[in-house]
């Protein structure tokens, strides 16, 4: 009994080394060197080359894809791994179509560069089996727009693709004189096609899902406030026709006659006189203009009309300086620069 285990572990120690010495051989095949020299150590093959992917605004590291969406225009890098007789580029029409072979037309206006990937390689799948697509944007499409009315320089001007009616605006040198709320601008695309934008909400409220999207020759048209005459007199150094827009006020109307502490004007007792449109009876009012400018809130002025006369008095005793000119002086505040 002694001389079987021992003969046993015998077998087992012999078996275990000639394990060994097998996985030693299939570890290291590499033959011996001739001669007896060292076996030289085979050097380390690297890694395949990922394909590199093109940097543009819609790709690239750090630039997410879901930031950027393709318009008309647009440059596109595609890639299709492993067709290496697919064409590279491609650009995107007016209409947001690519034309790519074995695809034919395929709709990305609008899309991100990862939901392009998906539509192309859906197109693709007909021909290739489980198409691999990366698609970039390399450079930007131009778009040229029409920008008029009242705004700083009117004129024609070019912007990337898929720039809104802000930016048209901006091109232009911003807005021109407004007086209350921002008016209702609007656009006109190539077909004729026209949509408002509420500039109150879009640059007062900061609601920017109305600023509508531009095409190529799309024209953007800002209107102007309605403009009339009055008539001002008195202690005023220009006295005479003043041109107002409307829902200015009495404030604007006397500030743009230009009061000074030469004229010497008195604010507590303002007269309009305004033709009735009703009876055609002229109406005489009197006003405290001194007291509207001290809470500086012109919401509580008194609106002028078209035809209006004004008459500013002349103070009875001449103020040498002091609160009444600092009023009359801010007058000149509310004058849009």
């Amino acid at each position: 009994m002694r001389v079987c285990v021992t003969v046993g572990a015998t077998a087992a120690l012999c078996a275990f080394l000639a394990l060994s010495t097998i996985s030693s051989a299939q570890a290291d095949p590499i033959p011996a060197a001739p001669g007896g020299a060292p076996t030289p150590t085979p050097a380390a093959q690297p890694a395949p080359a990922k394909p590199q992917t093109p940097v543009g605004p819609g790709f690239g590291p750090g630039v997410p894809n879901t930031h950027y969406t393709i318009n008309g225009g647009d440059q596109l890098a595609v890639t299709v791994y492993g067709e290496k007789d697919l064409p590279t580029t491609a650009t995107v029409l007016p209409d947001g179509d690519i034309d790519y072979p074995l695809a034919g037309v395929v709709h990305i206006g609008g899309m991100t560069p990862t939901q392009a990937e998906h539509a192309l390689a859906a197109a693709l799948g007909k021909y290739i089996r489980h198409p691999v697509v990366s698609i970039s944007v390399v450079q930007e499409g131009q778009i040229n727009v029409l920008v008029l009315g009242n705004v700083k320089a009117p004129g024609k001007y070019q912007l990337p693709s898929g720039g809104r009616a802000t930016d048209a605006i901006a091109a232009a040198g911003g807005l021109g004189p407004v007086n209350g709320d921002y008016p209702q601008a609007r656009v006109a695309d190539a077909s004729g096609n026209v949509k408002q934008v509420d500039l109150q909400k879009v640059l007062h409220d900061g609601d920017t899902s109305g600023n509508v999207s531009l095409t190529d020759q799309s024209t953007v048209y800002v209107p102007s406030p309605n403009t009339f005459n009055v008539e001002v007199f008195g202690a005023v150094d220009k006295p005479g026709d003043v041109t107002l827009n409307e829902g200015d006020g009495l404030a604007m109307a006397i500030a743009r006659a230009a009061p000074s502490s030469a004229s010497n004007p008195d604010l507590n007792r303002v007269e309009i006189r305004r033709v009735s449109t009703a009876t055609g009876q002229v109406q005489t009012m009197t006003v405290n203009l001194y007291q509207v400018l001290q809470t500086r809130d012109l919401s509580k002025d008194t609106p002028m009309q078209k035809g209006d006369i004004v008459f500013v008095p002349q103070a009875r005793s001449h103020p040498a300086g002091g609160p009444l000119m600092n009023f009359i002086s801010s007058l000149f505040f509310w004058i849009p620069k």
